[in-house]
């Protein structure tokens, strides 16, 4: 008989340094029943029996979100649109825009993309981790950022993306600073989204054809009429269920440092500031008020400045969100810059598609405000980019 221990075949459990899954620290007893009971909701896989699709794109929120991190390529949100005449732009949504569910239901035809729409946009989905804190903070800090004009002269002019809020928005005084009646996205990578309960009830719909007690209406094949379908009534989730997985990605604790005492990741962050790649990239925010301790009043370190920028034509999509451009991004969070492979199947992938394979060829595609930044970056030494890119995957 050959007794082999199990440690020679499983591998070892993952770093806590790399996990990102948990919750953030300092939840009551109480509040952290309330993320684990989200949690499980946010691992449910749907069927038809329970309302799947007609049209959807996945089964689950996990399904996407692997262990709460980015997606891979291969699981793609794809959103499309019109550019009218005026400038205005059409979601198209009597066509099944602004989003294609590529998938459906046996017996019910997918959705293809409507053939006149100019602008498509392919996503891959984006981690979940921190998002409490991103949600906290409040909109005067984000406007502090915004300098339309570059009245600082350092070629960066950042601007908020205000969106029309859904009916089950409420704005908190002092906090929500309305716009004619529009708010500051936050979310997505137009920021076409201003809080985490819109996020999560606009996924279970757009994503996975599950309706709630916030939005009632089932998709439909356009080619179909509505009316047909999934054979569930309507609403499939009640507005608990949706809360309870926004407070579960709310409370989610935002992606780890590493290495950060190392002199060469030190001295790339250095580097980072001194050719401005924290002119958009800020690193340090601070949340307001919250009923939730863990996520009141908190220094946190997302590297972004949470507003929209001009990133150049080869980043120009020709879709939008809100009051964005169609070449205008919100700048991305950079922390868990470094351990995005281990949701993505052991190779990372940057950018909003997945099109970069490296942090290296993700810089190249920074044009528009970000063309003198990235000039610099290639005018650097190699030992220096070195020393930047080691700081970058310390994130």
């Amino acid at each position: 008989m050959i007794i082999i221990s199990c440690e020679e075949f499983l591998p070892s459990a993952p770093e806590s340094s790399e996990v990102l899954n948990e919750p953030i620290e300092g939840l009551t007893s109480s509040q952290l029943a309330a993320h684990l009971q989200g949690d499980e909701q946010f691992g449910k896989i749907f069927g038809a029996e329970d309302g799947l699709g007609p049209i959807f794109i996945n089964t689950s929120c996990e399904n996407c979100h692997i262990a709460d991190g980015k997606g891979h390529p291969f699981i793609q949100l794809t959103r499309f649109g019109k550019m009218n005449l005026d400038g205005t732009f059409d979601p198209m949504t009597e066509y099944g825009g602004p989003q294609l569910q590529q998938r459906s239901i046996s017996g019910y035809p997918p959705e293809e993309i409507y053939s006149e729409a100019t602008g498509i946009s392919i996503f891959m989905p984006p981690a979940v981790t921190g998002l409490g804190l991103i949600e906290a903070v409040p909109d005067q800090l984000i406007l502090s950022y915004a300098d339309p004009n570059d009245l600082n002269g350092d070629g960066i002019s950042g601007v908020p993306n205000y969106v029309d809020p859904p009916d089950y928005f409420q704005p908190k005084p002092g906090f929500h600073i309305s716009n004619n009646g529009k708010y500051i996205g936050r979310f997505g990578r137009k920021a076409g989204v201003i809080t985490i309960l819109q996020q999560v009830a606009q996924a279970y719909l757009q994503d996975i054809g599950i309706t709630s007690d916030f939005l009632t209406e089932d998709l439909y094949n356009y080619t179909m009429g509505s009316g047909t379908g999934d054979k569930v009534s309507d609403p499939e989730l009640s507005a608990s269920i949706v809360k309870s997985v926004e407070f579960y990605i709310r409370t989610l604790k935002p992606p780890p440092r590493r290495n950060q005492n190392d002199a060469e990741v030190i001295a790339g962050e250095n580097i980072f500031k001194q050719i401005n790649c924290s002119g958009c990239h800020i690193s340090t925010l601070v949340s307001g008020p919250s009923e939730i301790e863990a996520l009141n009043q908190k220094e946190f370190h997302p590297f972004t400045d949470m507003l929209m920028h001009d990133m150049g034509p080869e980043l120009d999509d020709y879709y939008t969100e809100g009051s964005a451009k169609t070449n205008e991004w919100r700048t991305t969070p950079l922390w868990g810059l470094g351990i995005g492979e281990s949701s993505q199947g052991g190779k990372s992938f940057f950018l909003h598609d997945g099109r970069a394979k490296t942090i290296e060829e993700a810089i190249s595609f920074h044009g528009g405000e970000a063309s003198n930044i990235r000039n610099s970056y290639y005018n650097l030494s190699q030992a220096d980019k070195q020393k930047l890119l080691q700081f970058l995957e310390s994130l």
